[in-house]
């Protein structure tokens, strides 16, 4: 057997000397037939040192689980404890002047310690400048110069079927690229974010990878990565990310202010489908169709009715409900945007001026599936304030938990809530069982939620 090894490697030798007589190292043609290979490396040699490793140390607040009806008896909160954790994630330079890197906030949830580490070994302890929880995006700043960053993109302009690259840091590996393409835009409802206007692609992203780099083929930042689909928890060939233009919004807003300062239009509103478009007789078959109009919001101002369909925002077409919620809460308050309305059997442009993160009426799915079904409005009934149902479907899952038409919610897990804001973040920070407290009339009752 080592025989024939050898002289198998003896005649690959003396083929390799043959084709190349002038050298004593076998090398890859540059071109074939006159045509020039393709390779992506000479735009990563620019691009990979704009991307950095993101170590993480900290403690977590970890509840015992305990019996839900304990919270029926006034029995004491659960105890808690501080479990000490680490963790790995990627981030992406956008300012080398700065020192600004952006990253995903469910990298650095929670941590006490961030650390930054550069392609060329570089460690920097991180600051944090500010996050946002609902939308997964976080700011980091680190001090030093020669810092390479990459440039941003207009993710608006992009196409299904674009190539894209991404960079980061899977299970530890840093500095990882794989390719492939966009295979959808404006992907929303997944519940992974609070806000959500994903871009979908095929090229490979794994544990580690949140918060790296998704790149064209200039090498310049169309989005970062936040989110794989997959049951085992690695690539499947579907991966999302922020865009980038969504991402500057945010960022650009937490330079600012130190915080995001959410859009707001004013509208409650659902997801128009075949069925609903068959039944209201629209042309139309997608889009946002505006339920109600609240008074005196920016929606309101600028002329917006019950029964119109926004098609496009900015030129762009809206898709869905959740799409178009998504990209009016991270544009920031104050913005101006132009709405494609269809109504009467035409489209008409409208401007608004977006107003602040106001109370708004929601869809109580945007809160917690189980409540589908149920519109919410702070409120006061019967001299009970708090977070009132003001109408509820037939069949739905809100329905199937108990709620009815005119409950006021009080309170989640014992606390007090007086807005739908509260009540949407306390919800959001339950890992377990759900517990409402209602004032039905003069009767007070809990439903779990599971």
């Amino acid at each position: 057997m080592k025989l024939k090894l050898s002289l198998l490697s003896a005649a690959i030798l003396s083929s390799s000397l043959l084709l190349f007589p002038h050298s004593s190292v076998a090398k890859l043609p540059v071109a074939v037939d006159g045509q020039q290979l393709p390779t992506l490396a000479p735009m990563l040699e620019k691009v990979t040192p704009g991307v950095v490793s993101i170590q993480v140390r900290g403690a977590k607040e970890v509840r015992r689980r305990v019996d839900p009806f304990d919270f029926f008896f006034g029995q004491p909160q659960p105890r808690s404890q501080k479990r000490p954790f680490s963790g790995l994630g990627s981030g992406v330079i956008i300012d080398a002047d700065e020192g600004y890197v952006v990253t995903n906030n469910h990298v650095i949830d929670d941590a006490d310690e961030i650390v930054v580490t550069l392609k060329d070994g570089r460690e920097f302890q991180a600051k944090l400048v500010g996050a946002d929880s609902e939308s997964d995006i976080a700011l980091l700043q680190i001090e030093s110069e020669d810092l390479t960053e990459v440039k941003l993109a207009n993710s608006d302009k992009l196409r299904v079927g674009d190539f894209s690259v991404a960079i980061g840091n899977p299970f530890g590996l840093s500095h990882t690229v794989t390719s492939g393409i966009i295979s959808a835009l404006g992907r929303s409802g997944l519940n992974i974010e609070g806000y959500e206007d994903f871009i979908q692609t095929d090229a490979a992203i794994n544990q580690g990878n949140s918060g790296g780099a998704l790149v064209n083929l200039n090498g310049e930042l169309i989005g970062i990565n936040t989110a794989i689909l997959g049951a085992s928890g690695g690539n499947v060939g579907i991966g999302f990310a922020i865009p980038s233009n969504m991402m500057k919004s945010l960022v650009d807003q937490i330079i600012e202010f130190g915080e995001v300062r959410r859009g707001s239009l004013g509208i409650l509103g659902r997801t128009l489908d075949a069925g609903l478009a068959k039944a209201q007789g629209f042309e139309v078959k997608r889009g946002s169709y505006v339920m109600r109009v609240i008074a005196d919001s920016a929606a309101d101002k600028a002329g917006l009715k019950a029964n119109d369909v926004i098609v496009s925002i900015n030129g762009d077409e809206v898709e869905s409900h959740e799409q178009l919620r998504g990209k009016i809460a991270t544009m920031g308050e104050g913005r101006e945007v132009r709405l494609g309305v269809y109504r009467d059997g035409k489209v008409k442009f409208i401007d608004v001026e977006l107003g602040g993160k106001q109370e708004e009426q929601t869809n109580a799915e945007d809160i917690h599936p189980m409540l589908r079904g149920a519109v919410l409005e702070a409120g006061e009934r019967n001299g009970n304030e708090g977070v009132v149902v003001t109408s509820i479907e037939a069949r739905s899952p809100a329905a199937r938990v108990g709620l009815e038409e005119g409950d006021v919610i009080m309170q989640v897990n014992r606390k007090r809530v007086t807005s739908v804001n509260d009540m949407s973040k306390l919800i959001s920070e339950i890992k377990g069982n759900i517990v409402l407290g209602i004032k039905r009339g003069r009767e007070t009752v809990f439903y779990l939620i599971q």
